[in-house]
């Protein structure tokens, strides 16, 4: 997984991303190979979020060129295992945190644009809108999301304790 997160130039990926179902995430905030921590993730559970937020922007693998503020809590604990199934707590600040709480999100089904503000995603409208023709042009099918349809941010585990 790290060898296509890198090849895509990404910071972080989750299993789902790549069509695997289980709950697995690999991220390197340096970005690059050799450089940074490579940190890999399997079950990971948050059991603390801080109180404190902040407005980042963010892109994703899985909509490469789109790139948007998202509000998230700047730390986070979690309890993991790491690859060798070892069990592990770990705090994250920073652009850790950010990293990890995105491509938890994804183990949760959640995708990015579903954290923002119905402003931010009106901004990116556009680009979204693209990526679905993109798509059906490539697949021959239908998207199986629409922006069209969008209606704003789903009920998505909140930050409050």
């Amino acid at each position: 997984m790290f060898d296509v997160m890198y090849k895509t130039d990404g910071i972080g990926l989750s299993a789902p991303q790549v069509g695997v179902n289980v709950q697995l995430m690999v991220f390197n905030p340096a970005g690059v190979e050799g450089e940074g921590e490579e940190i890999v993730l399997v079950n990971p559970v948050v059991y603390k979020f801080s109180k404190r937020l902040s407005v980042y922007e963010e892109g994703c693998l899985s909509f490469p060129g789109i790139y948007a503020n998202v509000l998230r809590p700047d730390t986070v604990k979690i309890d993991a295992q790491d690859a060798s199934g070892a069990k592990i707590k770990v705090k994250l600040s920073e652009l850790s945190a950010r990293v990890f709480q995105h491509e938890f999100d994804h183990l949760q089904g959640i995708l990015f644009f579903d954290r923002m503000t119905m402003d931010v995603v009106e901004s990116i409208h556009e680009q979204l809108k693209s990526l679905e023709d993109k798509y059906v042009e490539i697949t021959g099918q239908a998207s199986p999301e629409t922006i069209s349809n969008y209606r704003g941010t789903k009920d998505v585990v909140s930050f409050s304790r």
